[in-house]
Formats: C-alpha cells, sequence, structure tokens
C-alpha cells in the first residue's frame, strides 16, 4: 500500500471518513505522516511480528519530548490539548515522520479533576457536550489520526460516555487506542461494533521510572508480539521521560535482533494485526 507524501491538518480525515463506513476494520487505509527526509524507515506489507510504541503526555513542554522525536524509528505521539506545546509538540512530531494522537483526558476514578487539563471528558457532561469538546480536541492537535484516552478509568467504563466519543471518531476518521487503564474499559468494545478502527494496549513501559525497568517492559512487548505477532506498548514523556527513552534506545538492538518491526500503530490496525 502506497503511504501518502503529506497530510493537511483535516483532509487525510476527511478521506478516511468517506472510506470508513464502506470498509471493516481489517481495511483500514488512512494515510500515515511521511518520511521525514528518509530519517525513518518506510514500513512496508511483510510478514512478520511488529510493535507499537505510543508516548503519551507530550503538549507541555515535558521532559523528554525531544528525545524521543530524535529515534530514527516510526513512533506515535500523543498530545493533550489545549497545552503551551500542543501544536508544537503535533508539528514536531510530524516533521519526525512520526504519527500524532490526540491523549484525550478522560475522568479516572480516583484523582483531582486539575490532573487532567483543558479538554477533559467528564460522565457528567451531556452526550453534546462530550462530542462538542472531542471535535474541539480533535481541531486543536495538528495532523492528528487517533485518539487515546489520558487516565479515564471513570469515563473509559461508561458506555454512554464512550459511545459518545466513538462517534465523533467515525464522523472524523481517527482511530481508537484502548490504552486500558480500566479493566471495564468500553473502548475497544464500542469502537469494534461501530466499525471504527480500534487497537488494545497490551504494556505500560513505565510504570516503574528507571531504565531498566523500561527495557524489561520493551522485551515482554517484543516477547508479546513473537508470540501473537503484534503489540502495543504505552510509555510517557516527562519528569521521568529521560528514563523511558534510555529504556528504549537500549533496546533497540534487541528488538532488531529478535526480528520484530517497530511501526506506527496505523500500520498495525491497517494489515489488520489487531484481533
Amino acid at each position: 500500500m502506497k503511504i501518502a507524501a503529506t497530510r493537511g491538518v483535516h483532509g487525510g480525515q476527511k478521506r478516511f471518513a468517506a472510506l470508513v463506513s464502506a470498509m471493516c476494520v481489517l481495511a483500514y487505509s488512512t494515510s500515515v505522516p511521511a518520511q521525514a527526509a528518509g530519517l525513518k524507515e518506510k514500513i512496508l506489507p511483510s510478514a512478520g511480528p511488529r510493535i507499537a510504541i505510543i508516548i503519551d503526555d507530550a503538549g507541555n513542554h515535558m521532559l523528554g519530548t525531544k528525545d524521543i522525536l530524535s529515534l530514527k524509528r516510526p513512533m506515535t505521539v500523543a498530545i493533550m490539548p489545549f497545552l503551551p506545546s500542543s501544536k508544537e509538540d503535533a508539528i514536531a512530531a510530524h516533521k519526525a515522520g512520526d504519527e500524532v494522537i490526540l491523549h484525550l483526558p478522560m475522568e479516572p476514578m480516583r484523582g483531582k479533576r486539575s490532573w487532567l487539563g483543558p479538554g477533559a471528558i467528564t460522565t457528567s457532561m451531556s452526550d453534546a457536550e462530550i462530542k462538542e469538546q472531542v471535535r474541539k480536541d480533535l481541531d486543536n492537535i495538528p495532523y492528528v489520526v487517533g485518539l487515546n484516552n489520558h487516565m479515564g478509568s471513570k469515563a473509559s467504563s461508561d458506555e454512554r460516555v464512550v459511545r459518545d466519543i466513538v462517534n465523533v471518531a467515525k464522523e472524523r476518521g481517527v482511530y481508537i487506542v484502548d490504552s486500558a487503564t480500566s479493566m471495564k474499559s468500553k473502548m475497544a468494545t464500542v469502537a469494534r461494533e461501530m466499525g471504527v478502527p480500534y487497537v488494545k494496549r497490551r504494556v505500560f513501559l513505565d510504570d516503574v521510572h528507571r531504565p531498566d525497568f523500561v527495557a524489561r517492559q520493551v522485551r515482554q512487548l517484543v516477547e508479546d508480539a513473537r508470540a501473537s505477532g503484534w503489540s502495543v506498548g504505552i510509555g510517557h514523556v516527562g519528569k521521568f521521560g529521560a528514563s523511558t527513552y534510555k529504556g528504549i534506545v537500549e533496546m533497540l538492538p534487541y528488538i532488531d535482533k529478535e526480528g520484530v518491526k517497530m511501526v506506527r500503530v496505523s500500520d498495525i490496525i491497517r494489515q489488520g494485526m489487531n484481533k
């Protein structure tokens, strides 16, 4: 499949929105960002295990962001909306050849409302309010092709709330990543039911903020991919972003030795490997 050379903020969304109503999840074919001057390898439709690493919490001049964007491997960068560097980080990720998704703030079971930041989705909002907020959040992030949940253990378990979010994803032609912050999450279930491309996170890379722990989690990600064909992991930028970066870099030779390809999330979805 030929990868598009360029992608505007909304053009690719509209293009895929027209396709999604006529195609099932396995035929997902939205464009992905171009390679930045040949810095990052192109993903060819070859067989073999694959991993996608999502880096959450970009958008607020977070530590580790520039390091992650410097990796000469395909990455998926999840950016929170309406923060000081939301647009800047999205543009930088796109220029680096990485995929950009919205890191949608969603209400947790526990925690302060302030932890969510602007643009958050809560269970107290009406259907109309939820849909309008998700649209605004997507509009705030240039080059966005998908979304995943930031926190959200409460909101992602509420089917009404999730259905509103997935409705907007379908309307805009973006995919869903279930970050799986709750065992009761409805994100993947509703996305599958509504025919919206989706994938579910399998491994958290940096629950413990040490490079050696991150390295062990990357190994788990690789082993999972070798067993089932694919795996998706989530790490973070921020106070401990340097540890996440170091742990990933340390494991790059191991990933290559094991014959596992690093890809963007859309590559896993597009090739029907997410089942």
